[in-house]
């Protein structure tokens, strides 16, 4: 048999060695890294041992140079022979390494899998989990998508929300979308503003307040019956640190003072005037007209401070409700100060000083402002309940001023009675002694006599 010429079979141990690298890259493609360097060792190994016995065969020498190969046909053939197994071993690794590779992307998947699965879990672990906040069932929270870790926000930062309120029977009751609220400041009700406390920023979750830290007894007409439990959907979209009051321009602070003051307003008709109270003193905080930076208008202070004066006029009017008539006379001295004739103001003062029984001083104040308002019935009936309350009042310290002067009358009299009393029985002692002394004499002198 007649075979082509060796010459074609000149070769070197690393062009073999590259040549078979490049075969499997192309068949195999990119694969997993650990995977195709053992793949590579093992047929690098097997590759080589093939390469040496062919230099022994075809007595290549040491450094790679190209010699002739001078084959007779028998090495020829067996040539050929170990070509062929080289690419029958090759194409055999191949395959197992390709059936290894499949084995261990499924394995991948499997895991990748299982920690899906294991992660929905404890979403679903999380998401099924109520908070009880104040251990006592009358407030939960349930974290429906978990926020940014370790932005929860302080007392006073800004919060913008989106909240929705329904009933236990579905009805809607409040509904607002990046609504922004000063945490702490009682601008929603107590309930909520415990749990934005414990909210990270970006957090969804919903809340169920109990009727106590919700509209209570009172409930919110039209919508609210009172002892209402509540169900809220509330989502924390941001969290700013409070800006400082000074830096805001005078329209900001007018519109943030003025919402405090509405949400004071709100409590003080619930009868909540402690909250009521908090609300109106943090309004006047924004309300200050002192220390504004940019260019205003005298308009914008004019209305700046009549909002302030309303603020102090019911802050102190608050504070009569729960019987803080010195703090409360301060409040409305304030409003009288900038505006003398303020005929409410007037009132109030009248009744502060009422309570502390300062009956004339009221009295004064109440005549002040029927100077301003002659006509006013409310002033006149005050008048008349001030004038009545002070006549019994002038009633009853002569009542007590004779009472304590006849005590003192009668002490006089009880004295001097009994001053008399002793005097009278000296004078007694004295004539009974004289008379003892008389008629001893007498009964001697005749004795003596006799005999």
């Amino acid at each position: 048999m007649e075979f082509p010429d060796t010459s074609q079979f000149k070769v070197s141990a690393d062009s073999t060695l590259n040549s078979a690298k490049e075969f499997l890259q192309n068949e195999r493609g990119d694969t997993n890294e650990s995977v195709s360097n053992n793949k590579n060792e093992f047929i690098t190994d097997t590759i080589k041992e093939n390469i040496v016995n062919d230099e022994n065969n075809l007595n290549i020498n040491g450094n790679n140079e190209e010699t002739s190969l001078n084959l007779d046909d028998n090495n020829d053939k067996d040539k050929f022979q170990n070509l062929n197994k080289t690419k029958e071993i090759i194409t055999d690794e191949d395959e197992k390494f390709r059936i290894n590779n499949s084995n261990l992307n499924d394995d991948f998947k499997t895991v990748e899998k299982k920690n899906e699965n294991l992660n929905e879990d404890k979403t679903e672990d999380i998401k099924d989990e109520w908070m009880d906040i104040l251990g006592s069932g009358q407030l939960k929270k349930k974290t429906l998508k978990p926020g940014i870790p370790d932005t929860r926000p302080q007392k006073s930062d800004v919060c913008l929300i989106d909240v929705k309120g329904k009933l236990e029977d579905g009805t809607i009751f409040e509904q607002q979308l990046m609504l922004e609220i000063n945490l702490g400041d009682n601008e929603l009700v107590q309930g909520l503003d415990f749990v934005l406390a414990l909210m990270d920023k970006g957090e969804e979750a919903e809340v169920i307040v109990a009727a106590r830290f919700g509209y209570g007894t009172l409930g919110l007409k039209p919508l609210v019956p009172p002892d209402a439990t509540l169900y809220y959907h509330i989502v924390l979209n941001d969290v700013k640190q409070e800006p400082l009051i000074s830096s805001l321009s005078i329209n900001e602070r007018i519109a943030i003072g003025s919402r405090k003051k509405e949400r004071g307003n709100f409590w003080y008709t619930r009868d909540e005037h402690t909250l009521a109270i908090h609300s109106y003193r943090r309004a006047l905080e924004y309300l200050d007209d002192t220390d504004i930076p940019d260019e205003h208008t005298e308009d914008q202070i004019k209305l700046l401070i009549e909002e302030r004066l309303k603020t102090y006029n019911n802050l102190g009017a608050s504070q009569m409700k729960i019987s803080a008539y010195d703090a409360a006379l301060i409040s409305i001295d304030h409003v009288l100060n900038c505006q003398p004739k303020n005929v409410k103001a007037l009132f109030r003062k009248s009744k502060i000083l009422k309570e502390k029984g300062e009956l004339n001083k009221s009295i004064q104040v109440i005549r002040q402002a029927l100077q301003i308002e002659p006509d006013s019935k409310s002033l006149q009936q005050e008048l008349s309940i001030l004038l009545a309350a002070l006549r019994k009042d002038n009633t009853k310290q002569r009542d007590l001023y004779k009472k304590m002067m006849g005590n003192s009358l009668q002490e006089n009299e009880a004295a001097d009675k009994k001053k008399k009393s002793t005097i009278y029985s000296y004078k007694w002692v004295a004539a009974l002694s004289f008379a003892v002394a008389l008629i001893g004499a007498v009964a001697f002198k005749y004795r003596h006599h006799t005999n």
